[in-house]
C-alpha cells in the first residue's frame, strides 16, 4: 500500500481532506509534525492548505524554516514524490524548490470556487497518468495565488514543459494563467487549486481524485537508490511518464 506523508504545521487545516482522499482510492496516509526532523518510510509527501504559522512575514516564509523541511528536500532530490498544494505551494517556492513565487490575487480579492483547469504536461507525478488537455474543475481558496515569475524563469518553464496546470479562465491573474508547475525531474509540484476538495461527486466534482490517483501511481512505483557517493543521477518516477509538451 502506497504511504503517503502529509507535513502538518502550525496553522495548516487540510491536512485531513488530503489524509480522506488518499485513503479513498486504496492508499494511506500520515500526519507528519514539522518539527519532526525525518519523513519516516513514507512514499510520498505532500505540504497541505492552510495558513502554515499564520502566513506571518509572507505565506510559507516562517514554514520554510520548519525542521521538517531539510528532510523534504532530501527526500526530493533522491526523486521522492512531493506535492505542495496551496499554502504547501507557497512554501515550496520559499524553499527553491520550486521557482518563482505567489503574490495577492489580482484586484486584491479572496477566491474561493471551483475553477477549471487544463492539464499542459504530463511530465509529472501529479499529472502523469492524465491525458494532454484534459480539463478538470476544481476549487481554489487563496488570496496569494497569483503565480509570479519573471520572463528568464517563464521561458524556462514553458521550454522544460514543467508547467503542469493552467487556468482556463485566469482568475487571480497569474502570469501565462500558470495553476501549478514542477521541477526539472517531474517528482516536485506545487499548484494553487485544492485535487483532495474535488475527490468525490458529492463534494461537487471528482476531477481531483484523477491528480491523488496519478500521485499514488508514481509513487508506488520503484525508485532507484542514490549513487553510493551520494552524488549520482536519480532517477525518478516521472522520467518514465510522457513527455508531451503542451
Amino acid at each position: 500500500m502506497t504511504r503517503v506523508g502529509v507535513v502538518l504545521f502550525p496553522g495548516s487545516n487540510c491536512e485531513h481532506d488530503v489524509v480522506e482522499a488518499v485513503r479513498a482510492l486504496g492508499g494511506d496516509a500520515d500526519l507528519i509534525w514539522h518539527g519532526a526532523t525525518d519523513v519516516g518510510p513514507v512514499d510520498a509527501v505532500v505540504l497541505p492548505g492552510g495558513f502554515a504559522h499564520g502566513d506571518y512575514l509572507r505565506p510559507g516564509a516562517i514554514a520554510r524554516f520548519s525542521p521538517i523541511m531539510a528532510a523534504i528536500e532530501a527526500f526530493a532530490a533522491d526523486g521522492g514524490p512531493v506535492i505542495g498544494i496551496c499554502n504547501g505551494f507557497q512554501i515550496l517556492t520559499e524553499a527553491r524548490l520550486l521557482p518563482g513565487a505567489l503574490q495577492k490575487n489580482r484586484g486584491l480579492t479572496f477566491l474561493c470556487m471551483p475553477v477549471e483547469l487544463q492539464v499542459c504536461s504530463t511530465r509529472s507525478v501529479l499529472t502523469a497518468d492524465l491525458t494532454l488537455g484534459q480539463r478538470l474543475m476544481i476549487p481554489i481558496n487563496h488570496f496569494e495565488g497569483n503565480y509570479t515569475c519573471d520572463g528568464e524563469t517563464l521561458s524556462m518553464l514553458k521550454d522544460d514543459d514543467r508547467i503542469v496546470l493552467r487556468y482556463v479562465d485566469n482568475p487571480n491573474g497569474s502570469v501565462d494563467g500558470i495553476a501549478g508547475i514542477c521541477n526539472a525531474e517531474g517528482n516536485v509540484v506545487g499548484l494553487m487549486p485544492h485535487p483532495e476538495r474535488a475527490s468525490d461527486l458529492l463534494l461537487g466534482s471528482a476531477d481531483g481524485a484523477s491528480l491523488v490517483r496519478s500521485l499514488l501511481s508514481a509513487a508506488g512505483g520503484p525508485r532507484p537508490s542514490t549513487a553510493a557517493d551520494g552524488m549520482g543521477i536519480r532517477a525518478t518516477p516521472a522520467e518514465t511518464a510522457l513527455t508531451a509538451r503542451a
